[in-house]
């Protein structure tokens, strides 16, 4: 089995960070940029780099045992069907689950719509050396809400500075923040469904309302690209990740996740004891 970065002929941090010009129309749902040359390595490059990345996430939460603030945020967002569950089973599904934090983020509940947008986020902001998951987001109350007019305008203007200051102060804490799209194609979409519904193990994942959504993706897309433009920051980049292959872009989250870890210099804590002296002890026990 080759190295894990031998898998990448250029690093997908640098190819699917969204940057100053981007254009969501102009970007790919097809694609594997920077992969090493086709599906037939997938399974290999995916299984090393769980390795890698459950080591880092053991680190990441030792660490906090010690006192270390540092966590990870994976804000996954995208369009129904585009491969969020598989992403979550098979990428943070490797590491222990003791270390993950996970939160759907579903319609509001009565008492949430109470609160301003945010407060049913904060209280899922990942403790300290954790790997939270966020599987849709509060971007949802500038995406859905602005794409159906479940918000006024000006309501909706005001959520993109509230959601900038809330990721701020969020890095500020301590916490690295990783922000996917999952870049799907209508068509791609349009297949999946049709395997649901053909199917009788996917009925259960079928809902009637995406359909309805579908003739909204002018709509959505315009949105999505609004966020990019209003809320990609040097402490909270996005990145948008060709859906359309499965396997390619849970590769890419996996390695945007080793790559946020790694950046942190993630050292073993030192022993709170004198190991020498401990070896002995046990070595005298019973």
């Amino acid at each position: 089995m080759k190295s894990y970065p031998e898998y990448w002929l250029e690093d997908p941090v640098d190819l699917l960070r969204v940057t100053e010009g981007f254009r969501l129309a102009d970007t790919p749902t097809d694609a594997a940029p920077g992969f090493d040359s086709s599906h037939n390595h997938a399974d290999d490059a995916l299984a090393a780099g769980a390795a890698i990345l459950d080591d880092l996430q053991e680190r990441l939460y030792a660490r906090s045992r010690v006192g270390d603030e540092r966590r990870v945020l994976l804000v996954l967002q995208a369009m129904d069907t585009a491969g969020k569950g598989g992403i979550i089973r098979h990428v943070v599904g490797s590491v222990d689950p003791q270390g993950v934090h996970l939160a759907a983020f579903k319609r509001p509940t009565p008492e949430e719509a109470a609160h301003d947008f945010l407060w049913r986020v904060e209280r899922h902001v990942p403790e300290a050396g954790l790997i939270g998951v966020f599987d849709r987001s509060h971007y949802e109350d500038v995406l859905i809400q602005r794409v159906r007019q479940l918000a006024a305008p000006d309501e909706i203007e005001r959520r993109y500075g509230a959601i900038n200051e809330f990721e701020a102060t969020l890095a500020e804490s301590g916490t690295t923040i990783v922000k996917v799209m999952l870049h799907l194609s209508p068509a791609e979409q349009k297949r999946r469904l049709a395997e649901r519904l053909a199917r009788v193990d996917k009925h259960w994942k079928y809902n009637p309302g995406d359909v309805d959504e579908r003739e909204l993706w002018p709509q959505y897309m315009e949105a999505y690209q609004i966020v990019f433009d209003r809320c990609t920051t040097a402490a909270a980049p996005w990145y948008v990740v060709p859906a359309d292959r499965k396997w390619y872009a849970r590769l890419v989250v996996q390695h945007l996740l080793i790559d946020a870890l790694t950046s942190l210099d993630l050292q073993w804590p030192p022993a709170a004891f004198d190991v020498e002296a401990e070896k002995a002890r046990l070595a005298s026990s019973l």
